[in-house]
């Protein structure tokens, strides 16, 4: 009993680090063509022109409490001072998948 036990524990563990880690089911591809076509004014790069110390980089997003699939979703749907919101212009999907893609060019440092 103990030696299946631990079999299928090490397949969960190997299952577990075969899979990409999931974003809230955003799409990272979709989400880099709608960050493209609204978010690049001003986050270009990861970066921030209005605010430089509330960029879309890891550290950043970590420090302003903006790392996980929520925070974003809620940042992008109801906008905070000088970000507008949009949720009267992009679809909950199109939100989501724009929160996949920030936290998946953040673990990335923005590189292509």
């Amino acid at each position: 009993m103990r030696t299946l036990l631990t079999a299928i524990f090490a397949v969960a563990l190997l299952l577990i680090s075969l899979t990409q880690p999931a974003f809230a089911d955003g799409d990272i591809i979709a989400g880099a063509k709608v960050f493209n076509a609204n978010c690049t004014s001003c986050h270009l790069g990861g970066g921030n022109v209005i605010n430089a110390a509330k960029t879309l980089k890891k550290a950043a997003l970590v420090a302003n409490a903006k790392d996980t699939t929520e925070a974003i979703v809620a940042q992008v749907t109801n906008g905070k001072g000088a970000m507008p919101a949009f949720k009267s212009r992009l679809t909950e999907e199109q939100i989501a998948s724009v929160a996949a893609y920030v936290l998946d060019k953040a673990e990335k440092g923005w590189q292509k």
